[in-house]
C-alpha cells in the first residue's frame, strides 16, 4: 500500500512570515523564526491520520548570502523538536540556478515521494504562494493555498483556499 502524504511549505504555512512592503519574507534569524498558532496540533492530527508530514521549502536566502546556512538548520531543527515532521527537504537555490528543486517545479515532493512511495494523488501540498501551489499541481497533489491577501506572481487555482493550517487540515480530514 503506497503512503499518503502532505506536503508542507515551511515560511507562511509553519511559522511566521516577516512582511515588509505588504510583501512575506522568510525570517532571517532564530530570535525571528517563530511557530504560527495551532501549528504543532494540525501536524499531529495529520499523523494521527496516517499522513506523512513533510517539508518542503525554497530557502535562496542561502545562496544569496542574506542567511547562512547554519541558520537554516537551527531553525530546523527547532521545527523537528517541536512537530511531529518526517522529512524537511531543502531548496538553497535561487532562480539563477535552474535547479529542478526550487518550487514552482515539483522535484522536492518527486524526491520525497520517490524515497517513501508516496501515492501522490492521495496526497496534499499546503502552501501560501503561487510557487507552492503550481509545484504540488506539477506533481499531481492536491493544492490547499493558505490566502494572507498578499499579491501572487502568477494566478493559480488550488482545490481550496483557507486561512490557516489548522483549517487545511480540517478540509483534508473533513475529506477522508
Amino acid at each position: 500500500m503506497s503512503a499518503r502524504a502532505v506536503f508542507l511549505d515551511r515560511d507562511g504555512v509553519l511559522n511566521e512570515n516577516l512582511v515588509r512592503n505588504n510583501r512575506p519574507y522568510a525570517p532571517r534569524s532564530l530570535d525571528e523564526f517563530r511557530l504560527l498558532p495551532g501549528v504543532e496540533e494540525a501536524v499531529r492530527r495529520l499523523k494521527a491520520a496516517g499522513f506523512l508530514t513533510i517539508v518542503v521549502t525554497n530557502q535562496p536566502d542561502v545562496a544569496d548570502g542574506i542567511t547562512p546556512r547554519a541558520v537554516v538548520d537551527a531553525m530546523h531543527a527547532e521545527l523537528r523538536r517541536r512537530v511531529p515532521l518526517d522529512d524537511i527537504k531543502i531548496c538553497f537555490h535561487n532562480n539563477a540556478d535552474r535547479c529542478a528543486c526550487r518550487k514552482p517545479l515539483p522535484g522536492l515532493i518527486l524526491e520525497a515521494a520517490a524515497e517513501r512511495g508516496i501515492d501522490l494523488a492521495a496526497s496534499y501540498l499546503v502552501g501560501d504562494r503561487w510557487r507552492d501551489i503550481k509545484a504540488g499541481q506539477a506533481a499531481g497533489c492536491h493544492s490547499i493555498f493558505i490566502d494572507y491577501g498578499f499579491k501572487q506572481d502568477e494566478a493559480i487555482e488550488p482545490d481550496a483556499i483557507v486561512r490557516s493550517l489548522p483549517e487545511a487540515v480540517a478540509y483534508i480530514l473533513g475529506r477522508g
